[in-house]
């Protein structure tokens, strides 16, 4: 019996975010269970080794240095990628893939490719870590809050609004670019599932017109491996991108406002702003920078609970999973997908998105509340991962898809990923 290949798409081929990381444990999953994964993605320093690398589009960084030309003649890549039509047509020329699975592909790879699978008769899933789809610069965020203008066809807010970095021309580039696909119905004609992490994202895709029928729910899961918190720490930690999407400031204030000490991983654009604001407020806040692998598992072990401030609509943030895999209860905003997981009382407790006043009174609830009852909540958050946010559903969700799209996955262990967390 012959066991199917994997054609998995992503901008990134190295660990860059939470969607890297979906991505490439998808992989990983894919070929533990037997599968074949042949990857497609953008050159970059950064990347991991594969066989496949040279079948990769070039390297396309509007950061990075170019000179006004250089960049003026890389933004039809952007809206529209021949390159990526021409190598992953090499690529298909050279492999079988029996599915492929898209993650990020926006501005890099760009939605070209999808119209080549379709045409080779592939089986063609994306999955929605972002809200792109209905909004051109990702977060449905503006300067002045949460934003839904371009819903009906109006995506020219996103110029009229500078969304992207401020910037009048690069959110036209990427109205152009949303407005096109729209206008070719690229998603809508080429793509045969969308896999959703969240609830809430399943609900507002649909308000934006995208069919319920074409979105899976299949929630994300955590790499981290379980470990009892017998002993729950002391300070209340946030970790992840610095940005002001993320309730940051709020965050600080409401610190200030308690008199709670708090713990911050992690860096990002608005990081020497967020460290004036505590110097500023007298807030008891450390500031530890970037962490991962075992360092970032060392500080959370020191965490009485993990804090998710966010002002914008998450999907399914993985630190709450990695929190819970730790026997760490959460607090975190209700907003996006957030709220579905968590149980309130029992798991961590809720608080309203962007009120400082109501965040401080939940730092003082988790920061007076005694071991014992700590260590139940973490306990109960763990047990709410294995019931659904395990490798293993996670797998066995992945592989029922496939094979509602034809692909034979008889020959796949599906066992693989283990009980519990795989």
């Amino acid at each position: 019996m012959t066991r199917p290949t994997l054609l998995s798409v992503n901008n990134y081929y190295y660990k860059r975010g939470g969607a890297e990381g979906v991505f490439l444990s998808h992989n990983k999953l894919f070929e533990g269970a037997g599968g074949t994964v042949v990857p497609f993605s953008m050159q970059h320093p950064e990347n991991m080794a594969s066989a496949w690398d040279s079948y990769f589009v070039d390297e396309l960084e509007y950061g990075a240095g170019y000179s006004l030309v250089q960049k003026a003649w890389r933004v039809p890549k952007t809206i529209y990628s021949l390159e990526a039509q021409k190598k992953i047509t090499r690529l298909l020329d050279e492999c079988a893939p029996d599915i492929c699975h898209a993650h990020n592909i926006y501005h890099h790879i760009s939605p070209s490719i999808l119209g080549v699978l379709h045409k080779r008769k592939i089986p063609t899933v994306v999955t929605l870590h972002d809200l792109k789809l209905a909004c051109p610069a990702y977060k449905m965020l503006a300067p002045d809050g949460i934003c839904e203008r371009c819903k009906g066809g109006r995506q020219f807010n996103v110029v009229k609004q500078k969304c992207i970095k401020d910037s009048r021309l690069l959110s036209s580039i990427v109205y152009i670019e949303s407005k096109l696909h729209s206008l070719l119905r690229t998603y809508e004609r080429y793509v045969d599932r969308f896999v959703v992490p969240s609830q809430f994202y399943i609900e507002k895709f649909a308000e934006w017109g995208i069919s319920r029928e074409r979105m899976v729910y299949i929630p994300n899961f955590s790499e981290f491996e379980p470990e009892s918190q017998e002993t729950p720490g002391k300070l209340v930690t946030y970790f992840g991108r610095l940005g002001h999407e993320k309730g940051i400031a709020t965050l600080i204030r409401a610190a200030a406002l308690a008199g709670v000490a708090i713990r911050i991983i992690g860096t990002g654009p608005d990081d020497e702003e967020f460290k004036s604001l505590a110097t500023q407020l007298d807030a008891q806040v450390e500031f530890c920078g970037y962490l991962s692998g075992p360092a970032l598992k060392e500080k959370l072990r020191l965490s009485k609970a993990v804090v998710l401030p966010s002002e914008w609509y998450e999907n399914a943030p993985l630190s709450i999973l990695e929190a819970y895999s730790l026997e760490i209860p959460v607090l975190g905003a209700d907003i996006g997908g957030i709220p579905e997981m968590i149980r309130e009382g029992l798991t961590g407790a809720t608080f309203a998105s962007a009120d400082p006043q109501q965040l401080a009174e939940k730092l003082v609830w988790i920061n007076d509340m005694d071991a014992k009852n700590c260590h139940a909540m973490g306990v109960a958050g763990r047990t709410l991962l294995e019931q659904d946010f395990t490798r293993s559903k996670y797998l066995s969700r992945i592989l029922a898809l496939y094979a509602e799209l034809g692909v034979d996955v008889r020959a796949l262990d599906q066992t693989v990923a283990g009980n519990g967390f795989g």
